[in-house]
């Protein structure tokens, strides 16, 4: 090798670690907050902070972005050297939350300057580093000079010092002239952080103290951060409820979660591999995008990793990812976000983590959401048959078009009643094979049972009846024949129209004649 040949990394690898890093702008506000959320810890050792807070601002007619968090910060003589270098953290792999150095410079990709405003407990001063994206994409762009990143890094930042309380500590992201519209958008941003973040259950989801109980008896420890965007504290966007529709303003409350369980695995030498929670819904069916927090999350240091899809591999039937709300939280100290935090970097740990997570999915999940198929076709067929009775008892009263109607009813009886028996045989035998009445499957039938009678109702009469009452009959403006003449129009009417047309002209015609 050639002693005397310089590596050059030119200026394009700035872009490669920045907008050209991940596929979702919205990324910035997890590095920012992960970053926060690291220095926070650090405050919390030092006795600087009881809990620390995380403060994010979006202001979309300026079109500015803050997060700041008042942490530690960054001494004086350190600011250069970690707010200038690039994947040169200090941060310690495998501790902190983040560790590569790259993430704080996540938003130069979306607008036109970049400050970094700092200080630290104790020096009167306040460090103000800004980085011109405008300039630093001018740069990129001139495909006529070939720069080193480095010389690039020193020309597009700045460094300015200001008075500042000995007694101030804290780190502050500003981002000007934001030109991505989702990244303003404080809706969005607040669902998105709501799952993202690393932030604690809101009171309102029925099942958190469950969760934190859990957590507590099995010694797992869960960061959180008291955060607040444009002075809301955030909370995770689990509820009680699942919903259709097709956004919030026009959603359909359709059940609720009845239960969460839970589970988890060792590797093999029996450290602490994942833990993890899942809640069961009435039905036990998929969840629509309307429920944004739908479908197992996988999470490290309680940030999420990837997204609602990240997970979605791993199971043998793609669709039951999203039957679901849950988490997954990785443990183990080698299961390492990769630079995109799309996933855990591929080690000998990732791998049993891969297969035990699959193995669960495979077999108590499948089978979970299979059986709990059973169960709903089981109800529906009871239902249905207990249903098509109670019309058949309104139409002996109200009375029958016809000898063939009535007929038609009690054939379709019949049929419901084989469905409806061998159903309620299906719903013994699944409750005689879940054995305890805790199990997932028996808290469905539970509920099931809870919100409709599934005895099937018997004693109903399965002859045609030889002097039926007859709906002309009550038509008491015209005599015998000319009821029995009606009675074949309204025949003819119900063969020739739409079950639901032909019942309202039926209806009218009645009304004339009443």
């Amino acid at each position: 090798m050639d002693k005397n040949y310089k590596t050059v990394i030119g200026k394009d690898v700035i872009e490669s670690l920045t907008i050209g890093m991940y596929d979702d702008s919205r990324f910035i506000y997890r590095e920012y907050i992960q970053n926060a959320a690291d220095q926070i810890d650090k405050a919390r050792q030092q006795g600087l902070v009881d809990e620390g807070e995380i403060h994010i601002q979006i202001d979309p007619k300026k079109k500015i972005i803050s997060i700041e968090d008042d942490a530690t910060g960054i001494e004086e003589n350190k600011v250069v050297e970690i707010l200038r270098n690039i994947a040169q953290s200090t941060k310690q792999r495998g501790v902190d939350k983040g560790f590569r150095g790259i993430g704080r410079l996540g938003g130069l990709g979306y607008c036109e300057k970049l400050v970094f405003e700092t200080s630290f407990q104790g020096e009167a001063v306040k460090s103000i580093m800004t980085w011109d994206a405008i300039k630093l994409k001018s740069i990129i762009n001139n495909r006529n000079q070939k720069e080193e990143a480095s010389a690039v890094i020193d020309e597009v930042t700045t460094l300015e010092k200001s008075k500042e309380k000995p007694e101030s500590h804290y780190f502050k992201v500003t981002m000007f002239g934001v030109s991505n519209k989702d990244l303003l958008d404080f809706k969005e941003i607040r669902n998105y952080l709501s799952m993202v973040a690393p932030v604690p259950f809101s009171k309102s989801f029925v099942y958190a103290r469950k969760i934190y109980d859990e957590l507590e008896k099995e010694g797992i420890k869960v960061d959180e951060y008291k955060t607040f965007i444009n002075t809301d504290q955030l909370f995770k966007g689990y509820n009680s409820y699942i919903y259709e529709g097709t956004d919030a303003n026009n959603r359909k409350k359709i059940g609720e979660v009845i239960d969460v369980l839970f589970f988890k695995e060792h590797d093999n030498e029996n450290n602490k591999l994942f833990w993890g929670w899942y809640g069961i819904t009435e039905k036990n069916q998929s969840l629509n995008q309307i429920n944004y927090s739908r479908g197992f999350r996988l999470r490290k240091a309680n940030i999420q990793i990837g997204n609602e899809d990240t997970l979605t591999r791993f199971h043998r039937d793609r669709r039951f990812q999203f039957y679901f709300f849950g988490e997954v939280y990785g443990l183990h100290a080698d299961l390492i976000p990769n630079a995109r935090r799309d996933n855990f970097s591929e080690t000998e740990i990732y791998y049993e983590f891969e297969n035990k997570l699959k193995s669960f999915f495979h077999t108590i999940i499948h089978k979970l959401c299979y059986t709990a198929s059973d169960v709903n076709s089981a109800v529906k067929a009871i239902n249905s048959y207990n249903y098509i009775v109670e019309q058949f008892e309104k139409k002996k009263e109200e009375g029958f078009i016809d000898k063939a109607e009535q007929k038609t009813f009690l054939d379709n009886i019949e049929k419901k009643k084989e469905e409806a028996v061998k159903a309620e045989k299906k719903l013994e035998s699944i409750k005689e094979k879940s054995g305890d009445s805790l199990t997932p499957i028996n808290k469905i039938i539970e509920r099931a049972t809870s919100n409709h009678t599934l005895a099937i109702k018997n004693g109903v009469e399965t002859e045609v009846s030889s002097k039926p009452v007859y709906r002309t009959t009550k038509l008491s403006r015209l005599n015998k024949s000319e009821q029995k003449f009606l009675g074949n129009i309204f025949s003819i009417i119900q063969n020739v129209l739409p079950r639901e047309t032909a019942e309202l002209l039926i209806q009218k015609i009645e009304e004339e004649y009443k």
